[in-house]
């Protein structure tokens, strides 16, 4: 997908404690009514929609809650409709973006006019290299952190991807904040990415850990 093929609006879909990145793909279970449209809408166009996290954890239940700067555009790359009406997708990040502004419509979801400037470079097809050696310590403190939080990864399997999809993939599926989500998808490159990890998981202790009730 070239950068001028892009589109300058985008239905959003605003979910905390959710991100994507460019080239990971990950499963949606959609059954509110509005972001049923959504998805009905992008079927029929070009199945792109951009996933975003609200500002702040307090404005869940607000119709409209401030987004963040930041998100990830996303293909439908399969779809299915449940017994029940819900639909399943799935959905692979294409590149970030950044929102210059709201556009208001009479559609029930949420369109933004956004522009792809910063994050060209996530449409490069060259995957960034690290040695494992670099990440022995990242590894261990995810490890104990996904164990205290009650997280299975299954670690063998995830050792034979690329080490892009690998940071990539912690970093969506760990129990870190909104916050601190939003500065992992942020992160200009992969390198920037892992030392954020290192810096985030520094900041955890065991008390912590044990003292949190997973939600």
């Amino acid at each position: 997908m070239q950068i001028n093929t892009l589109p300058k609006k985008i239905p959003v879909f605003p979910l905390s404690n959710f991100i994507i990145f460019p080239k990971t793909t990950v499963p949606l279970n959609i059954f509110e009514p509005r972001y049923i449209d959504m998805i009905n809408d992008s079927m029929k166009s070009d199945k792109l929609i951009g996933m975003i996290q609200p500002l702040s954890l307090n404005n869940i239940g607000q119709i409209d809650p401030g987004l963040h700067q930041v998100g990830c555009l996303g293909k439908i790359i399969s779809f299915k409709e449940t017994e029940n009406g819900h639909y399943l997708i799935e959905l692979k990040g294409i590149v970030r973006f950044e929102i210059i502004n709201e556009i208001k419509s009479k559609k029930k979801y949420r369109e933004c006019e956004i522009d792809f400037k910063r994050f060209n470079h996530d449409l490069n097809d060259n995957k960034e290299q690290l040695k494992f050696s670099d990440l022995e310590l990242i590894f261990k403190n995810f490890k104990a952190l996904f164990e205290k939080r009650g997280f299975i990864i299954n670690w063998k399997e995830l050792e034979k991807q690329s080490l892009d999809e690998i940071i990539n993939a912690l970093a969506m599926a760990s129990p870190f904040s909104l916050e601190e989500k939003q500065v992992l998808l942020e992160a200009k490159n992969l390198n920037i990415r892992k030392k954020q990890i290192s810096e985030i998981l520094s900041t955890y202790t065991y008390d912590v850990f044990n003292n949190t009730t997973l939600q």
